[in-house]
């Protein structure tokens, strides 16, 4: 019994041993399945691949094709017509006797009463226009102009849905390695329950243990198993979440790299606040918006000026022999609407409270923006401060440990005393792998609050 008892110590403390230095070699064997998925490698993926992404890059294209389109009303308007139709009744053109005067030498024209009159056929008429505007090109030229800022604001929208995903992918990145340090934890704890179930069920049948002992390994035992089974129900899908993320199927196998060993660079806070206000989409969305609504405001009031364009016309009417076949002019047309019983004073007057909401919706991003980053950067210190304190914690543990063995060596500990502190080294390990990952996790957080491009 001795000897056996021995062998468990020996098997317990190797356990420990090789999990205390699982900050550097987290990975599991078990675990490495599939491609080994990198940080970094992972977040290109998510920028390539990411239907959101690509959704929204669409956008700016389809902007881009609005801005095209809109220069061409720049340039000339051709417009061509045909209309072929046919009489329901005759068209008579009465001329009295000498309605075109009387000559001498000719006499009255016409000399006699006469009606001409057009048969019941098909008639066709061709007609096209040639238009250039002229006073128009100054409110087409503000509308490119409010076009190219929608242009960019779609651009910011691909900004800031590339750093929610990149953001989604750290974060879920993070989770996967929380989640796979919790099953080492666990994977642990089950090899010291099984030790236990056996040894407690051989102490039983010696009649050296209790049964409800025994019963008590068993339950913990189960609770273990079951927690096992919770934990990789987790991981699969957070695997999946992430192969969603990057735009591939749910399905992949993947493993992913270790945490690296986490390095903190002090940054001022007002240093933050300003880099925030001059990256962040959402306070270039606040300001294109508000640049789009003072075009809008100068469109509408552009409505005020008469339109004066350059314009040929070209008739060719193909039925009836008393009608020109070509009739063509050329000349300037204008048109303009003098009295609207106050209709553009109050429209402009709507773009006008447009403009002030731009102005708070601005204000209001600002104020929102310099608390978020605040709030991150008071969690990422938070953070750091946990990591201090796991760090800590895992080095108390490990000398538990240490004292626990010197101590059952000098036969004045009992061998549970140093199943107890081994387990304790495993829940400290796992502490100190989650504070290591929930400052990544912050920083990531604190990095999306910046607003810098990956």
């Amino acid at each position: 019994m001795q000897t056996r008892i021995t062998f468990l110590f020996a098997l317990l403390l190797l356990l420990g041993s090789s999990r205390a230095v699982q900050g550097q070699q987290p990975t599991d064997v078990a675990l490495a399945k599939g491609e080994q998925l990198t940080l970094e490698h992972a977040i290109a993926l998510a920028l390539l691949d990411n239907r959101q992404v690509k959704t929204a890059a669409l956008e700016v294209d389809k902007a881009s094709d609005r801005v095209a389109a809109a220069r061409t009303q720049r340039l000339p308007q051709f417009k061509f017509t045909a209309s072929s139709s046919q009489l329901l009744s005759t068209l008579d053109f009465k001329f009295d006797r000498g309605v075109f005067g009387d000559y001498p030498g000719l006499g009255p024209i016409p000399s006699t009463e006469t009606i001409i009159s057009t048969p019941r056929k098909l008639n066709t008429v061709l007609a096209g226009q040639v238009n250039q505007p002229l006073s128009q090109l100054y409110r087409i030229g503000l509308n490119l102009k409010q076009l190219g800022v929608g242009r960019e604001l779609a651009k910011q929208e691909v900004r800031a849905q590339q750093q929610t995903i990149v953001n989604n992918v750290k974060q879920t990145y993070y989770a996967i390695l929380q989640t796979q340090s919790a099953l080492r934890t666990n994977e642990e704890t089950l090899k010291l329950y099984r030790e236990l179930d056996r040894v407690t069920g051989e102490y039983v049948v010696q009649q050296v243990a209790l049964k409800g002992e025994s019963l008590e390994v068993k339950t913990r035992l189960a609770k273990a198993e079951y927690d096992a089974l919770e934990l990789n129900d987790t991981l699969a899908a957070q695997k999946e979440q992430l192969n969603q993320l990057l735009g591939r199927d749910i399905h992949t196998a993947f493993s992913v790299s270790p945490a690296p060993v986490f390095t903190h660079t002090e940054m001022d806070l007002d240093a933050a606040h300003q880099q925030a206000l001059n990256q962040r989409p959402e306070m270039q969305e606040a300001r294109l918006k508000l640049k789009q609504a003072n075009y809008d405001r100068r469109i509408k009031k552009s409505e005020y000026l008469p339109e004066v364009s350059l314009s040929f016309n070209y008739i060719s009417p193909q039925s009836g022999n008393f009608v020109p076949r070509q009739i063509t002019t050329a000349g300037v047309s204008l048109s303009w609407e003098p009295f609207d019983w106050g209709r553009k004073k109050r429209e402009l007057a709507e773009k006008d409270r447009s403009l002030t909401q731009a102005e708070l919706n601005l204000q209001s991003a600002e104020s929102s923006v310099l608390s978020e980053v605040n709030s991150k950067f008071r969690k990422l210190q938070q953070t750091r401060q946990l990591l201090t304190i796991g760090q800590l914690t895992q080095e108390s543990a490990r000398e538990q440990v240490r004292v626990a063995a010197n101590r059952y060596n000098a036969q004045a500990a009992l061998l549970k005393d140093v199943l107890q502190a081994q387990t304790t080294l495993a829940d400290a390990n796992h502490q100190y792998q989650q504070a290591l990952l929930a400052c990544w996790t912050a920083r990531a957080d604190f990095e999306k609050a910046l607003g810098g491009d990956q």
